[in-house]
């Protein structure tokens, strides 16, 4: 059975991540004990969650995990306002971030635990 967009949420509950807000089918949260935020997307009734631009060096790291699929290209939503702007099918800017598909409750603990080492450097 896949992974839902409900269990990813509940799973990052678990992980102590913290939720800001949720508008239609993009959520933020924070890491537990850090400011860094990331978002979710439910799409289909499945989860992804999209962290910044910045830690794009890290997707390899990332997809080594089992349960975890990077997205072709930048995920954008001008409900993201914690990431970067870019132009983007638009005059104007838009927020992006790097999405994941996450497939499995142990691939959400490790992509969580992951940005987390990669956080705290």
């Amino acid at each position: 059975m896949a992974f839902s967009a409900d269990e990813l949420t509940e799973q990052l509950i678990k992980l102590e991540c913290r939720s800001n807000f949720k508008i239609k089918n993009i959520a933020e949260y924070m890491l537990a004990n850090s400011k860094e935020a990331f978002y979710t997307h439910a799409e289909t009734g499945k989860g992804k969650i999209v962290i910044r631009p910045a830690f794009e060096v890290f997707s390899d790291d990332f997809t080594d995990i089992d349960g975890v699929v990077r997205t072709q290209g930048y995920f954008h939503s001008s409900e993201m306002t914690r990431f970067p702007t870019r132009i983007y099918k638009s005059a104007q800017p838009i927020h992006y971030g790097v999405a994941f598909k996450i497939s499995s409750e142990q691939a959400a603990k490790e992509f969580i635990a992951k940005l987390t080492m990669i956080i705290g450097g």
